[in-house]
């Protein structure tokens, strides 16, 4: 018991947010509802952080870092060029917040290590417990010997999948399978469309309204659902590592090979014959299209399927996310659960609860 005394700080506990981005920056106004027992101490972005042990007001750090990326000189002595790796100021230690809102490689292969100084991890970033399997075993090591990782902003942007999926397992039930569309923006892109518009059209509007990444290649290669499949069959208990799950990707080979921002927008029509004639081929059997991930046992494949309107996945509208869980319990008729996937807002509340989680 003494030990783990040693590891809560005399003090609010610190937070670190690594991340800046559009996750990051909604997360920022919502701290305050957890002052006093709270205080924002580190602010990073890839090249610039903003710190000091005693609290940053969360809008006066982002506004430091901004002075920064204008030019250095103008910055205040909080702020300090890094190279984004996650090292972090001494003064943070045991019983302290870190949250990764990246989507970072470097930092994601942190989190066991900071696990291991006592930290107590929230992240968004999915190559953390989705990236290689290894990776997963080290995290979830940590977590078997009391370390506290919250990692609920990883699948849904914060539906309560991985919590269901694990609280099944903690009552002696076993998930046999699993199936749900895990992409917000594929979700949007996928609903009314029937062929008779440019699916190309539909993803550069996906990306003008902040549905879809700037470079909408990550969202259709299949890779942001693989690596939230592998987080939620590693959470049923199924130790899968990327190779394992057969990905069906919505890239042509125009898309491929598309070398800026300019040649990539250019070859969005490489993809408007061949979806459309598959929607219309859905259509015309009063079926609709969606961006399915599936779990059998331990055999796990992605892929645009075609579902009747009256399917369990196909229910789901703009940018839902919605699973159907089968176990012991629920064998006859899945659980299903469904809610918006996508969103900053959305994402920025589940790494909230997560925090709060962590702080209590």
């Amino acid at each position: 018991m003494s030990a783990f005394l040693d590891l809560l700080p005399d003090r609010p506990r610190r937070l670190a947010v690594l991340g800046a981005g559009t996750v990051g920056r909604a997360l920022l106004p919502r701290l305050a509802a957890l002052e006093p027992t709270l205080s924002l101490c580190l602010l990073a972005t890839s090249r610039w952080r903003c710190a000091d042990p005693e609290g940053l007001p969360a809008g006066a750090a982002l506004a430091a870092i901004a002075l920064a990326q204008a030019g250095p000189d103008a910055a205040p002595d909080t702020v300090q060029a890094h190279d984004g790796s996650g090292d972090l100021p001494a003064w943070f230690g045991p019983g302290d917040v870190l949250v990764d809102a990246t989507a970072s490689e470097a930092l994601a292969a942190r989190h066991a290590r900071w696990l291991q100084r006592g930290l107590r991890v929230v992240t968004a970033n999915k190559l953390g417990v989705g990236g290689p399997l290894i990776r997963h075993q080290q995290v979830r090591r940590q977590v078997e010997n009391g370390a506290w990782y919250g990692d609920a902003a990883t699948v849904g942007a914060g539906l309560p999948l991985l919590r269901c999926v694990r609280d099944l397992r903690a009552g002696g039930d076993r998930v046999s399978a699993l199936a749900g569309v895990l992409s917000g923006t594929l979700a949007w892109l996928f609903d009314g469309y029937d062929g008779s518009t440019p699916f190309s059209a539909r993803v550069r509007e996906a990306v003008a309204l902040g549905y879809a990444e700037p470079d909408p290649r990550v969202d259709l290669s299949g890779e942001d659902v693989r690596r939230k499949l592998l987080i939620l069959a590693r959470a049923a208990g199924q130790p899968l590592d990327a190779g394992d799950v057969q990905v069906e990707s919505l890239l042509t080979p125009a898309l491929l090979g598309a070398r800026d921002a300019a040649s990539t927008d250019a070859a969005l029509v490489s993809l408007d014959h061949a979806l459309s004639v598959r929607a219309r081929d859905a259509a015309a059997r009063g079926n609709v299209l969606r961006y399915v991930a599936r779990l059998d046992g331990a055999h796990a494949r992605i892929g645009l399927e075609s579902l009747p309107l009256g399917h369990a996945l196909a229910q789901g509208g703009a940018c839902d996310n919605r699973v159907a869980i089968w176990s012991c319990r629920y064998d006859q008729r899945p659980l299903v659960i469904q809610g918006p996937g996508a969103g900053a807002g959305v994402t920025a509340a589940a790494l909230l609860d997560d925090i709060r989680r962590a702080t209590t």
